[in-house]
């Protein structure tokens, strides 16, 4: 791994430092309030707190992927990069992301699980898309790590579509998914299209998303090779 390479590594995940610190403060603390709502729910009939707490993180990464463009692609051109280098370290920078944030959030999970179980806290429930197929932590960090991935390779490839042509061509792209998702949801395909997901719901699928948000995150090099610091308007 060549020295830039390293360098633009070091600053995307000391740049990001700030932000996860503030996110898992208050992830924890809303995760601790819970808990405790949860105890004081044991003697309430049909009292049940229940948490997503990866949804949280799937939010955290959307917005990680589209800002990343905005404000780190500028830095790393000024910082005398390559087109190359920044590909290629955004791209491991969006995999460790994804990786280190599944495997913290599922230990956090299977404590809180362990932890509440010992202390008879039944009124508290972590849902997560693994228990339709098989609840287990190396389950679970697959799960969270794909669909992770794929959300800042969307996001991202989103943001430089504004940063590169601007509000109008964003908007542009933005208002015509939009279009798509409605005339899909009249239509019913969408409907059809989700139906046949959960009928055939297994592991396949999430290594299918994994399979896309690379992909997706291959296209964003049309639009790195040529990049500037200055965004469009």
């Amino acid at each position: 791994m060549g020295r830039q390479l390293k360098g633009l590594l070091y600053f995307y995940a000391t740049d990001a430092r700030y932000s996860l610190l503030i996110f898992w403060s208050i992830l924890l603390s809303t995760l601790l309030v819970s808990i405790v709502g949860a105890y004081f729910l044991l003697n309430v009939e049909n009292g049940q707190m229940t948490f997503a707490l990866s949804m949280a993180i799937y939010i955290y990464c959307g917005i990680t992927g589209f800002i990343q463009a905005k404000h780190g692609i500028p830095f790393s051109i000024k910082m005398g990069s390559t087109r190359k280098n920044i590909f290629a370290g955004m791209g491991l920078f969006f995999l460790g992301l994804a990786l280190a944030k599944s495997v913290l959030a599922n230990t956090i999970h299977s404590v809180i699980l362990f932890g509440t179980d010992k202390m008879g806290i039944s009124s508290y429930q972590l849902i997560h898309p693994a228990q339709l197929l098989t609840d287990t932590w190396l389950t679970r960090v697959i799960i969270d790590a794909t669909v992770m991935f794929f959300l800042l390779s969307f996001m991202f490839l989103l943001g430089l579509l504004f940063y590169k042509y601007g509000l109008l061509g964003g908007g542009v792209v933005v208002g015509t998914l939009a279009i798509i998702l409605l005339f899909g949801l009249a239509q019913g395909w969408i409907a059809d299209f989700f139906i046949d997901i959960f009928q055939s719901f297994d592991m396949t699928f999430f290594y299918e998303v994994f399979a896309v948000g690379i992909v997706l995150y291959v296209v964003t090099w049309i639009m790195l090779r040529r990049i500037t610091t200055e965004a469009a308007r």
